[in-house]
């Protein structure tokens, strides 16, 4: 086989995935600019609330998150706040504990947002009744009113899930900046764009609300050491259970500032992905036959490539093709173009400030960055799924 052979593979192996996923985002970034959701009207009874919120290593932030929720318009018999207080200081916990608040403390040795949310659960009284659980991460800010919009939107959707929608609260460097970019082309494509056309909401990581049957029921099978969202999503594809989205309920997050912790953060998201590509990626062709719309959305979504990674390979493709065969550089740029429109089209207006153009000189190291966390999460997806065949090939034998 030649060079040119061999290159003409690569490029293709390469070019095709990209192309469905710019098309991808570029199809919904459009479908959200339509057929915007009216707020949800008054509901007609108070719903009864558990607010967890799992804390690890955030003693700095905590206290924002619970004092936001303590200050509700809800009223406050008809809501209880769990904080799960993991590998947090003594000072902290002395402080929290004089707060009308339940604080939990474990002590894990490996700690995950899936096993506090799975202590907050086993750890509740048994005599305490609640219709529905809200999941909130340190630094999360809500609004006066978040509770009673939450408890309309629940209502009005008439499914177990409803997604609030997450923004971010600092702006104070390039990095912040460019996530809060991200965050929002996020809940533009996978949320906005999706319910604008009767397919299912993503989950965001916090801010969201479950049935509480459902969620404690559901909450102990979630494994995951980075992203319980992704599995408890899975779980509700799997089942039939519509996400709901709320765009006018705000959850203000904390976001990264600097490049390295966003990286690391956007590995273990990564991460998540992959495992949960492959672990669902079997029911595809059953959710095909079965004409299961939100499942095969959901599980050719997790297939595709992550929007950083594709943006690395199309700005590398794009620069280097031309130098060696100039017209397979052609549809490069083209794509590269495509992917640039749909961001611009999901990228909101308050956030393209004066310090746009400054904020993107940034985008190839995050992309180069990501890149390098994308390859580092396939190998260890990879080892995973080697070694749990080897433990099934064990167990056989």
């Amino acid at each position: 086989m030649d060079f040119w052979w061999i290159l003409y593979i690569i490029d293709w192996a390469l070019f095709i995935p990209m192309a469905i996923t710019a098309t991808y985002l570029l199809f919904f970034a459009v479908a959200a600019l339509f057929k915007h959701k009216s707020p949800a009207p008054k509901a007609k009874q108070e719903s009864r609330f558990i607010v967890i919120i799992p804390s690890y290593k955030d003693d700095d932030r905590i206290f924002d998150t619970v004092n936001t929720i303590l200050g509700q318009t809800y009223p406050q018999r008809m809501f209880d706040v769990v904080v799960v207080s993991d590998h947090q200081s003594e000072m902290t916990n002395m402080r929290l504990a004089q707060l009308p608040i339940t604080l939990l403390t474990p002590n894990f040795a490996e700690s995950s947002k899936a096993k506090s949310l799975q202590y907050a659960i086993i750890n509740l009284p048994q005599f305490k009744i609640y219709d529905a659980v809200i999941v909130l991460d340190a630094g999360n800010i809500v609004m006066p009113e978040f509770l009673e919009m939450m408890n309309n939107a629940y209502e009005s959707a008439g499914t177990k899930v409803v997604q609030a929608r997450r923004v971010a609260r600092n702006l104070n460097t390039s990095i912040a900046r460019l996530d809060a970019i991200f965050t929002e082309i996020n809940n533009s494509v996978f949320r906005r764009g999706h319910i604008s056309i009767g397919l299912s909401a993503s989950l965001d990581g916090s801010g969201y609300l479950f049935n509480f049957a459902w969620f404690k029921q559901h909450i102990m099978k979630v494994h995951s050491w980075v992203g319980e969202s992704k599995e408890l999503e899975a779980m509700l594809m799997h089942e039939g259970v519509f996400i709901d989205y709320a765009d006018d309920i705000f959850v203000f997050d904390y976001k990264a500032s600097e490049l390295q912790v966003f990286n690391r953060e956007r590995g273990k998201w990564i991460y998540n992905q992959l495992h949960c590509q492959i672990a669902n990626v079997k029911y595809l062709p059953s959710a095909i036959m079965n004409r299961r719309y939100d499942w095969i959305d959901k599980l050719l979504q997790w297939t595709m490539m992550p929007r950083t990674v594709m943006m690395a390979f199309i700005t590398i493709m794009s620069c280097i093709l031309p130098f060696i065969y100039f017209t397979l550089a052609i549809k490069w740029w083209f794509f590269a173009a495509l992917t640039l429109m749909a961001c611009s089209i999901a990228t909101p207006n308050y956030l393209v400030t004066k310090d746009w153009d400054k904020d993107f000189l940034n985008a190839p190291l995050v992309t180069i960055g990501s890149l390098h966390q994308f390859i580092r999460a396939f190998r260890k997806g990879m080892k995973i799924s080697v070694n749990n065949i080897h433990h099934k090939l064990n167990h056989i034998s």
